[in-house]
């Protein structure tokens, strides 16, 4: 183990950082890797604890075992929930599905079997998608008697437009890795055991580019579908304008003209 390297003691997850890659697995196999309230709160803990740690580039998404990704919420808690604590739930698993996608660093879903549910919310909310070719997904709620609650009615349509959006919601069907592959719903498929190494090479190229620009292009491209045209292009225009005053764009400039790699420092 590297010096840099560690791991973070969690119930429900593994976390775990290697070679600057943060990585965080969803630990509940039994279950198919579903989520309780619980889950969630440390879901959005180590997130915050990544997201702090300068030396982390990148963060991974994965569920533990070949099986499940993530089959969603653990629908034993709703057998007697309450309208009041149902909100506070969905309230709660909002939560972190919105501190995946306004996380100032990349977050990669690395998708192993299926992704139902909260767990297609999830992988929603990343900002790239590996999937191996056994993995599924889809906004199954409805079979339960609900609708998806952590983003999937704003977000899928958003990915994968309306239509089809509508479809995969209603009938509660389950898209298989290629189906998601040709909607925009993943970014790359590849064999079971060549996930890991796909998402380990994409992350290798994201750790060589600024963390700071990377975090105002995230900013900006977020922005583009959360807000109309001018106000999306006034927030590029004034995070361009900033990258000026950081320490990594003259070094990106400077390597550039010198022929040679960058060394970002985040500043």
């Amino acid at each position: 183990m590297e010096l840099d390297d560690f791991e973070m003691s969690y119930k429900n997850l593994l976390v775990e950082k290697k070679e600057s890659i943060g990585w965080i697995t969803f630990n509940r196999p039994q279950v198919l890797n579903a989520l309780d309230a619980e889950s969630r709160r440390e879901l959005i803990d180590a997130l915050d604890e990544l997201e702090k740690d300068p030396e982390v580039r990148v963060v991974v998404l994965t569920g533990a075992g070949d099986r499940a990704f993530c089959a969603g919420a653990d629908v034993r808690m709703f057998v007697d929930i309450t309208p009041t604590q149902a909100k506070e739930y969905v309230q709660l698993a909002k939560a972190a599905t919105r501190k995946i996608e306004t996380l100032k660093k990349p977050v990669i879903a690395a998708v192993n079997g299926f992704a139902m549910g909260g767990g297609c919310e999830i992988a929603l909310a990343c900002d790239i998608v590996v999937a191996a070719r056994n993995a599924k997904f889809g906004q199954t709620e409805i079979n339960v008697g609900l609708i998806p609650g952590a983003g999937g009615t704003q977000r899928l349509p958003r990915i994968i437009g309306l239509r089809k959006a509508k479809e995969l919601i209603f009938t509660g069907e389950l898209l298989d890795a290629n189906e998601a592959l040709e909607l925009g719903l993943v970014n790359r498929v590849v064999d079971f055991p060549d996930l890991v190494p796909a998402v380990q090479q994409i992350a290798q190229k994201l750790k060589e580019k600024s963390p700071l620009i990377l975090r105002f292009a995230k900013e900006c491209v977020n922005k583009s579908i959360e807000s109309n045209l001018q106000t999306g292009l006034a927030l590029e225009s004034e995070l361009f304008s900033f990258c000026f005053s950081t320490e990594d764009q003259k070094e990106g400039v400077t390597a550039f003209l010198e022929k040679r790699q960058p060394i970002f420092k985040g500043r």
